[in-house]
């Protein structure tokens, strides 16, 4: 086995040094939120503004339903989608990033049943060292070979390990540590949390006895040590991510369990925000169980599945009645309210959010499929351009290289961000 990954990795880099200059300028783009986690892009210079005409459309491939975000890595594109004729399974797809030709693609049989909003899987894949591994919506944990799309290993966790199908299915993607797979599934006993062997899926730790939300666990550092943050349906925890202990917990229970945007760790503080509960600042401490609350704010600051950025001591987060926002990571004092300029105002307004390298402009795809260009500061949003190429749309996008690779419930797209 360790043979055939070496040699997929082998090939993987291969062409990553040979490919074509289209994908020569950015990074790649490795999992959900980006190469860090954290929804920034060492980018290629951009323009001040889209050209007129809209973006050089490269390609566009049919897709089924789904809001899993897309992923880009090398020469390849990875996503996942649900298909219900002439049965209903959910699909893992590998496709040519310069053409958008299909590499592989691998299915297995799933039931939906009255999942809500059940259109597809929610979860963008991860890529780790020459695999793809993926979590379905109704509990489908499978390790994939990136080149050839060789099924590895599968877990079905509702059945195996009795994990408890949130409303809204399963929307955590898997976080890769070292030579473990975690995955946010809720199961029992005591398995909210639960790592798997990276090389062989069998199960290495459990934690929490909570029911899953639907934020990814993120990894972070406090004084040198490693932790691993989840946000689930009844609080916030922080456990040691080689072996799953315990470290610190903090109650923050989420009505219908609406824990989705990724938490912010920054100024040695977390920050998570939720539709109904509203805001929270904790900071945590070197020692087990030092956590405390910041502030709080229910009124003004409620976020929901958009994830907030931060720079220099600000967060920008779209507020469900405000549209974006931004405040004080420290205080929680709101600086401006962009009033649902930059993406549709609604039950649920989304958009997805990245910083361009490390200056205060970002690029935004908003729930209309409108790709923007815009600049987050302490004195306000100001947008510089913004274009059409999609059709509505909830799931992140991918930017690699110099392109932008996003889909819809019935298609995927590719446009170069610099021609």
């Amino acid at each position: 086995m360790k043979t055939l990954i070496n040699k997929s990795c082998s090939r993987l880099m291969i062409a990553l040094a040979i490919w074509s200059p289209l994908l020569a300028h950015g990074e790649d783009w490795p999992r959900w939120r980006g190469p860090r986690g954290d929804g920034s892009w060492q980018a290629p210079p951009l323009p001040k503004e889209w050209p007129q005409g809209g973006l050089n459309k490269l390609w566009s491939q049919p897709v089924g339903g789904g809001y899993a975000g897309v992923i880009a890595v090398g020469d390849s594109v990875f996503t996942m989608d649900r298909q219900g004729d002439p049965k209903e399974v959910e699909r893992v797809i590998s496709l040519n990033a310069q053409d958008g030709s299909r590499r592989w693609v691998q299915e297995y049989a799933v039931e939906y049943g009255d999942l809500d909003y059940g259109n597809g899987p929610r979860a963008a894949p991860t890529y780790h060292q020459g695999r793809i591994y993926t979590l379905g919506a109704v509990g489908h944990v499978c390790c994939f070979n990136a080149v050839d799309g060789k099924l590895i290993w599968t877990h079905d966790t509702v059945k195996d390990f009795k994990a408890r199908l949130p409303m809204w299915g399963f929307a955590a993607s898997p976080l890769v540590y070292q030579d473990l797979v975690i995955v946010h599934v809720g199961a029992v006993p005591n398995a909210s949390l639960m790592a798997l062997d990276a090389e062989s899926g069998q199960p290495r730790w459990r934690a929490l006895q909570d029911e899953a939300g639907y934020a990814m666990p993120i990894l972070i550092e406090v004084d040198g040590q490693h932790q691993l943050v989840c946000w689930t349906a009844e609080g916030i925890h922080g456990v040691l991510p080689e072996n799953g202990t315990v470290l610190w917990s903090q109650p923050y229970k989420s009505t219908y369990g609406v824990a989705i945007a990724t938490p912010i760790f920054r100024e040695g503080m977390l920050l998570v925000s939720g539709y109904w509960e509203g805001t929270m600042a904790i900071r945590i401490g070197p020692q087990r169980g030092d956590v405390k609350i910041v502030w709080e704010e229910n009124r003004q600051l409620r976020g929901l599945m958009s994830q907030p950025l931060y720079r220099e001591g600000q967060v920008f987060m779209i507020d469900k009645k405000f549209g974006l926002t931004g405040f004080q990571m420290s205080t929680g004092s709101k600086r401006w309210d962009a009033e649902n300029q930059m993406t549709p105002k609604g039950r649920n307004p989304q958009a997805s959010m990245v910083w361009l390298g490390d200056s205060d402009r970002a690029i935004i795809l908003n729930s209309s499929g409108e790709l923007l260009l815009a600049r987050l500061t302490p004195d306000g949003y100001v947008e510089e351009s913004r274009t059409k190429i999609i059709e509505k749309t909830w799931a992140h996008p991918a930017y690699a290289g110099t392109c932008i690779y996003a889909r819809s419930d019935t298609e995927i797209v590719a446009y170069s961000l610099v021609d």
